[in-house]
């Protein structure tokens, strides 16, 4: 089920599709559709409608009845600038997690021509790479960098490029300034480029490396690059799987917690459990606060849950003691805050490696932080906070499963604790600022 046809509690509360522009002046609509028909979509007849920092609008994907409308093979993906301001918008549509740091590093390093072109047109194009469609794990693997191929529906970019040729043409032929036809030209030209000299309407780079990712292909696939080898982790259903680039290819299953946390740990993309960080944190509290919550979502799903404080939660733990010790997972991290007190850290190595998963967090200072909070949250699904953060896509597919009550719940939890100061609990939490 797309997240957009998921009930409005999501909406209403800003947890989908939420920080976006509003577009809803017609020149803006207008240039919208202009990209539209050049990508051979149908134009909207909406009157206002949002998008993200690529251009994606929930509204106008509702009303061609097409998610992927700028993602038509989940590769390639097209983008719309209206305005420099989509820089700060969030991407809540895509198939590759870097999408959205791609598009930030291209409007960043081409920021004056944006802000130059879009006075006068839209910018559009396609994020490409080296194949059309992802058929197996050798199709993502081939993907080392993408270029961004970018026009403009008034073609300012291919006039300033012509105006460049004439101005140099003048300054280098000595007769050039007699061409009555080419002066002419000029002045036509500068009439809809303004001076090039002063407004760059080229962009400068348009080539960004492909590093490290999570893509919605064969089910959900992870990517880390390190200098010496490259590391798939996924279903080994996935085609390709232990079969691409064997040489050059590490394949771990997303089944298997045991290899995914020593990889981890030995690269040096988590933090284990020390008291220098836990202590301060609260985040094995935090856990222990989840886990008690998915507890009462498997015996009472339908239990109204409003106005539900720390008292009622020790209440109920005290009172479902067996279903508690069966479960296992609240005890052990009380086992492990009593450890950490004691020695300062935790004997990972004597941790059932599921249970590992409960007390790491990805290190912060490390480029792919955000990722491995990511796949870390596949581990421990029952962190809804975590999954929202760091995993939208399993927290909507896990929302989708929820009953109504539960749903209700899950909201208000958000509300008051990430929402309420997404920096603040992102800091103390994973020390992570950015």
């Amino acid at each position: 089920m797309s997240p957009a046809k998921k009930p409005d509690l999501l909406r209403d509360n800003e947890l989908i599709y939420g920080r976006l522009l509003t577009v809803d002046e017609p020149h803006l609509i207008q240039r919208y559709n202009k990209a539209l028909a050049a990508f051979g979509l149908k134009p909207t007849k909406l009157k206002t409608f949002q998008i993200d920092r690529t251009g994606f609008s929930p509204e106008v994907a509702e009303e061609c009845d097409d998610y992927d409308y700028l993602d038509p093979n989940e590769v390639n993906r097209r983008f719309i600038i209206l305005t420099p301001s989509q820089i700060d918008l969030p991407v809540v549509h895509t198939a590759f997690s870097n999408t959205s740091q791609l598009m930030f590093e291209f409007m960043s390093k081409n920021q004056r021509a944006i802000d130059a072109l879009t006075i006068k047109d839209v910018i559009y194009g396609e994020i490409e790479d080296s194949v059309p469609k992802v058929n197996d794990i050798e199709d993502l693997l081939s993907i080392s960098q993408v270029e961004f191929k970018v026009l403009s529906a008034e073609d300012v970019l291919g006039k300033a490029a012509e105006l460049g040729k004439l101005v140099d043409r003048l300054k280098q032929e000595p007769d050039a300034w007699r061409d009555s036809a080419m002066l002419n030209r000029m002045v036509e030209l500068a009439k809809i480029c303004g001076d090039i000299r002063e407004n760059a309407l080229v962009p400068d780079q348009v080539i960004f490396r492909h590093n490290a990712y999570w893509t919605s292909h064969f089910g959900g696939l992870y990517v880390f690059v390190d200098p010496d080898v490259t590391t798939v982790i996924s279903d080994p259903a996935a085609p390709g799987f232990r079969r691409s680039r064997p040489w050059q290819v590490s394949y771990l299953s997303i089944n298997d917690a045991d290899k995914v946390f020593k990889f981890l740990a030995t690269t040096g993309r988590i933090e284990l459990p020390r008291a220098s960080w836990v202590e301060a944190s609260g985040y094995l509290e935090h856990r222990a606060e989840m886990v008690v919550r998915a507890l009462i979502r498997d015996a009472e799903p339908n239990r109204n849950l409003t106005n539900v404080d720390k008292v009622w939660l020790q209440t109920w733990i005290q009172s479902h003691a067996d279903l508690i010790t069966r479960d296992g997972n609240f005890p052990f991290l009380n086992a492990a805050k009593r450890e950490i007190a004691q020695l300062g850290h935790l004997k990972i190595e004597d941790v059932f490696p599921q249970q590992r998963f409960l007390v790491i967090r990805a290190k912060p200072d490390h480029p792919d932080a955000w990722l491995t909070n990511r796949l870390i949250s596949d581990f421990v699904p029952s962190d809804f906070v975590s999954r929202y953060i760091f995993n939208k896509d399993g927290f909507y597919k896990d929302y989708g499963g929820f009953s109504d009550a539960w749903r209700s719940h899950v909201v208000d939890v958000l509300k008051t604790t990430y929402l309420k100061d997404k920096v603040a609990f992102r800091t103390r939490l994973y020390d992570l600022t950015d």
